[in-house]
């Protein structure tokens, strides 16, 4: 893709407005509350908006859509729909308990239902997950769909004389420290602050270039109409706009979507993740968060038609040449797509879109990252006297200091299969555990501590377990090109069958076995009297719309399954 003075602009304008924003609305900045929950003043459109750009990145335009070009089809959207469900609970039931208890992060929580053991595991374990899962699959996947819809590695090969292959890679590195700097830079000075102004601009980017690539793909299916693109692309890809697949599904089981183990990744993510709490916890009261959580729910349910639907029609329309890219070909089909139909002055729009959706997921996680070193481990550990000031300091240390980790870590993501099953396969060492911990808190006031810190500190045992039989007898018998891999026989036939199971599947039986282990252990040494847990001068009172608000986004959901059944 070539990029005219136009597209230049565009993209420069867009950036420097980011930058020029953030900057400014997090100018007067004075203590810890303001650089970590922008001083508890957020209201509920940069809640919103922030929630869902924080969210949604490359990893969804090039991991997602890879999944729906693939055979998952539509009924990966089950992860966005889903999800519109769980910020609901998020906004009745746990979001009211957080900002009542005043904390500045999900750990501190722990802290405070159980002790400080629980708080220091489930932040530790946040630390390490934000670096290698999170904020290094954003690098590496926006690197990855900027070299594909913009072509770098031919400006290595003409500029250097590079092969394609050492092209590729130091595109690669050259677009993640790119990124890393860019995004890493006003996160350090701003905080949260500057996070969701970015997010407010970046968010409207990506939602805005989303809707031209779909709107786009139905002209050209449509010969110009969109309603006869609708047609043409409902009647081509019938198989693929489903959204229940088998029980036994490898990727996204009806089970596990309704039942299961998806609630096990979306309860964590939308209402125990720092990474995303983080902006509910900024809001200047509980109406104003519960109004931001539902703004974000409903723009979940169109952003499979942004995302998973483009992935579609590139199947439909580039499949072959898709595939003759090689590699990991479902996580280039998008940016091949809008490659080959963003006309002149367009370019620049989408450009802009795809470095939003980069950097505000990163600088988001970036934040939260800081939060939780400077808040459970720096101030926990090291300094509890630390003055507002000096955490700060620390904290913007810490950022850069995880910018240059992440940076590092994310070339390694490209010998994995597939950006968005190694962002759903690697959390499960540490979700069932968390998710355990919290409800089983929340809903059991004489649940002791060892409890929590058992299920925080079973969690990978059990879910490695589950998965590992798979791992290792892939990678010690590869199948031939083109083959599938021959599975073993006898009783290790049977254990790799169940370790084959959806990683959904592991996580819902990992959750209820730990579940089970919190409320024995309970039964058996229950605590002499109730936690009572603090309470913050932060305004609870509950809007009086949200619980309409929330009926409808689950109406809304229902109506969707129905449909694409």
């Amino acid at each position: 893709m070539v990029l005219d003075p136009w597209d230049i602009g565009v993209f420069v304008a867009f950036l420097a407005t980011v930058v020029g924003v953030s900057l400014y609305a997090s100018r007067r900045e004075e203590n810890a509350t303001d650089y970590f929950l922008a001083g508890r003043k957020l209201t509920w459109p940069l809640i919103g908006f922030s929630l869902i750009a924080s969210n949604i990145s490359t990893e969804h335009f090039v991991g997602m859509a890879g999944q729906a070009f693939g055979r998952v089809g539509l009924a990966i959207a089950s992860y966005e729909w889903m999800a519109a469900v769980s910020l609901v609970i998020v906004a009745w039931w746990l979001l009211p308990k957080f900002l009542k208890a005043g904390i500045y992060t999900m750990p501190e929580f722990l802290e405070y239902r159980f002790d400080s053991g629980a708080r220091t595991i489930m932040a530790t374990y946040l630390m390490v997950a934000y670096v290698i899962v999170l904020l290094a699959t954003v690098l590496y996947s926006g690197s990855i769909g900027l070299l594909a819809v913009f072509n770098i590695p031919k400006v290595f090969v003409d500029r250097f004389g590079m092969s394609p292959e050492n092209a590729h890679y130091w595109a690669l590195i050259a677009g993640i420290w790119s990124i890393g700097i860019v995004a890493g830079a006003y996160t350090i000075y701003g905080g949260l602050k500057a996070v969701v102004w970015s997010d407010l601009l970046q968010g409207g980017a990506l939602l805005l270039g989303g809707a031209i690539v779909t709107v786009l793909g139905l002209r050209i299916l449509g010969d110009g109409s969109l309603i006869q693109g609708w047609s043409s692309f409902v009647a081509e890809n019938e198989g693929k706009l489903h959204t229940v697949l088998p029980w036994n599904d490898p990727d996204v089981p009806w089970l596990a979507v309704f039942i299961g183990g998806l609630w096990v990744p979306n309860l964590f993510y939308w209402g125990l993740n720092q990474f995303i709490t983080q902006r509910t916890l900024g809001a200047k009261s509980l109406a104003e968060g519960q109004k931001g959580i539902m703004l974000a729910a409903f723009i979940k349910l169109g952003i499979p038609f942004i995302i998973v639907i483009p992935g579609i029609m590139a199947f439909q329309l580039y499949n072959d040449e898709i595939l003759a890219l090689g590699g990991n070909a479902g996580d280039k089909a998008y940016p091949y797509m809008i490659s080959q139909i963003l006309p002149p002055h367009f370019r620049g729009i989408m450009f802009a879109a795809l470095c939003g959706a980069v950097m505000s997921t990163f600088n988001s996680g970036l934040n939260s990252a800081s939060t939780i070193f400077t808040i459970d481990i720096y101030r926990k550990y090291v300094n509890r006297n630390a003055s507002d000031h000096h955490q700060v300091t620390i904290g913007r240390i810490a950022t850069t200091v995880i910018v240059v980790v992440s940076c590092l870590w994310a070339p390694v993501i490209a010998s994995f299969e597939g950006v968005f099953a190694y962002i759903q396969e690697f959390w499960g060492f540490i979700t069932p555990g968390i998710v355990a911990a919290f409800l089983v808190g929340l809903l059991c006031k004489k649940t002791p501590p060892v409890a929590a810190k058992v299920a925080l500190l079973l969690n990978p045992i059990l879910y490695g377990l589950c998965r590992a039989p798979k791992w290792i007898w892939d990678a010690n018998h590869p199948a031939a090109a083109g083959q599938k891999i021959v599975p073993p026989e006898g009783f290790f036939g049977v254990v790799y069958q169940y370790s084959s199971w959806a990683f959904l599947h592991h996580a819902g039986i990992v959750f209820v076995v730990l579940a089970a282990i919190m409320l024995a252990i309970t039964a058996r040494r229950p605590l002499a009297e109730p936690v009572t847990l603090p309470t913050s001068e932060v305004d609870t009172t509950v809007h009086p719309h949200v619980y309409l608000l929330g009926t409808l986004v689950i109406a809304a959901t229902a109506t969707l399954y129905i449909i694409f059944w």
